[in-house]
């Protein structure tokens, strides 16, 4: 097993990271490390809390994780290291922002909403309870119509066609 310096690890995930991007294919022909190497290299640096996402062309689909570390990596920053950050990533502020709010919301839970779902919920519950007793009302009403048309039937059976016809 070849062991490499932590410097070239560096490097190699430096290139996989917006905005150059190098796909693991073309670094395994570049420098010759293989690919098992490199994704376990990249999953290391996930884990330590470091946003080295797999679909690096378009931010916005990166995965929650991805977003989460970059949210995460990013809070201590002050403007021009954000700045920084985000020349080196590809990434731009507003982006960053909008992924903390969304972020933030997803753990909120607002009492209005809550109770707006509440509302909601009994109303629902209360059309489901409707809807049933007009099944049942129904059902009812077949029923009885499908035991007049048999009565009808054996009537007919038994003392033949009426001539009321």
């Amino acid at each position: 097993m070849r062991r490499y310096p932590q410097e070239f690890k560096d490097s190699l995930i430096q290139k996989m990271m917006p905005p150059n991007a190098v796909s693991i294919p073309h670094l395994v022909k570049e420098t010759g490390v293989s690919d098992v190497t490199l994704y376990k290299w990249r999953k290391e640096y996930n884990e330590k809390g470091i946003a080295v996402p797999a679909d690096s062309s378009d931010p916005e689909n990166w995965s929650a994780g991805d977003k989460l570390a970059v949210i995460v990596e990013t809070m201590p920053l002050n403007e021009a290291q954000l700045s920084e950050y985000c020349r080196s990533r590809g990434l731009y502020a507003e982006q960053i922002e909008q992924w903390k709010q969304a972020a933030l919301t997803g753990f909120q839970k607002h009492p209005q909403t809550v109770k707006q779902n509440n509302r909601e919920h009994k109303k629902d519950q209360k059309k489901i309870r409707q809807l049933e007793s007009e099944l049942k009302r129904k059902e009812k009403a077949l029923a009885e119509t499908a035991a007049l048309l048999v009565l009808s039937k054996k009537c007919q059976a038994i003392w033949g066609e009426t001539e009321e016809d």
